[in-house]
């Protein structure tokens, strides 16, 4: 059930630019991230491991580090800005309307590929089930679009399949 967003929780900021070789897209900030202002901050969210597992990243970073991943070609936005504990508990419509404000940032920087962090999330923004994990048929504007296992720990049942799908997502990247 929907519940209210949570007050007086700031908006993080888009870490985006031309050039960037992956941008990832989250589905709105969690309320640690929010907290903090550093995307991905929840203790146990695996972002940043599995970041550093698949070589995208040279090293482990930390959430507060987040504004180093442009540097290495990576970008973050969500598909709804608005701060909660549960993607459930936006607002109703919230991702519908996300959807063309997100589709045109995404055109506008025009990274190489747009990883979609949960089969829900791309869900969310095509309105149509993912194909699976891995490469999709789709593009948005001239980017490649990857849909990945969602790094929440919520998903740590899918630990192998989040690993093997930031290997992939590792190579095509570095591949293009």
């Amino acid at each position: 059930m929907p519940r209210p967003p949570l007050p007086n929780l700031p908006e993080l900021p888009d870490l985006l630019a031309p050039g960037l070789r992956l941008v990832f897209v989250g589905y709105n900030p969690s309320v640690p991230a929010a907290k903090l202002g550093h995307y991905y901050a929840g203790k146990q969210n695996h972002f940043y491991p599995m970041l550093a597992m698949s070589g995208l990243t040279p090293r482990l970073l930390t959430a507060e580090e987040d504004v180093l991943l442009p540097s290495f070609g990576i970008g973050l936005t969500d598909l709804c800005k608005t701060p909660t504990a549960q993607a459930s508990h936006l607002p109703p419509g919230a991702l519908r309307a996300g959807r063309a404000a997100l589709r045109e940032k995404l055109e506008r920087c025009a990274p190489a590929w747009v990883c979609f962090n949960g089969l829900g999330l791309y869900r969310a923004f095509t309105g149509e089930a993912p194909a699976g994990y891995g490469e999709q048929p789709d593009r948005i504007g001239s980017s490649r679009v990857f849909v990945a296992p969602s790094t929440s720990p919520a998903n740590n049942g899918l630990m192998a399949e989040r690993e093997a799908a930031f290997r992939l997502l590792a190579e095509v990247v570095k591949g293009s």
